[in-house]
């Protein structure tokens, strides 16, 4: 990448990473699993239809072969014949594989996590009742203790 700032591979996985917390602290997965999956598909359509037209006459068609091949389903209506067009069947074999493990990996991961705070706050928020009734409680006990020792006749030890 480049030494521009703000162009670097680590900002924008930082940003993609902070975006996709946010979808999925919001429950709000759901599109952007859709847009990655089209934009992939697409791509790899486009490479099958220009380095195969014998077996990819068309780019909708690429883009077919493409989706089946990386949703795993792997229909058999259009199949590569080349050489060229195997290894990219393979290549996006294997992607779509790894890219689903890790996807559901981390979308995982990440409601865990948001799940985990959720529990944390309930837990902080419930430690808070629990300071406040003994501070109560506390505050209670003092004013017996005051109001015994105070009554004539009171045995204190």
């Amino acid at each position: 990448m480049s030494d521009v700032p703000g162009l670097g591979r680590g900002r924008v996985r930082s940003r993609l990473a902070r975006r996709a917390q946010i979808a999925v602290q919001r429950r709000r997965v759901f599109g952007y699993l859709v847009t990655v999956t089209a934009v992939i598909a697409v791509l790899t359509g486009f490479v099958a239809h220009l380095i195969d037209k014998k077996d990819f006459p068309t780019f909708g068609i690429g883009v077919w072969w493409s989706i089946v091949t990386l949703g795993t389903v792997g229909y058999g209506d259009v199949v590569p014949h080349t050489a060229w067009g195997r290894v990219l069947g393979g290549a996006v074999i294997v992607f779509g594989v790894t890219f689903i493990s890790f996807l559901i990996a981390i979308v995982t991961s990440l409601f865990v996590d948001a799940n985990r705070a959720d529990d944390q706050d309930a837990r902080d928020a419930q430690h808070e009742q629990t300071q406040a009734l003994l501070q109560e409680i506390s505050t209670r006990l003092s004013a017996i203790e005051t109001t015994l020792g105070a009554a004539p006749g009171a045995d204190r030890p």
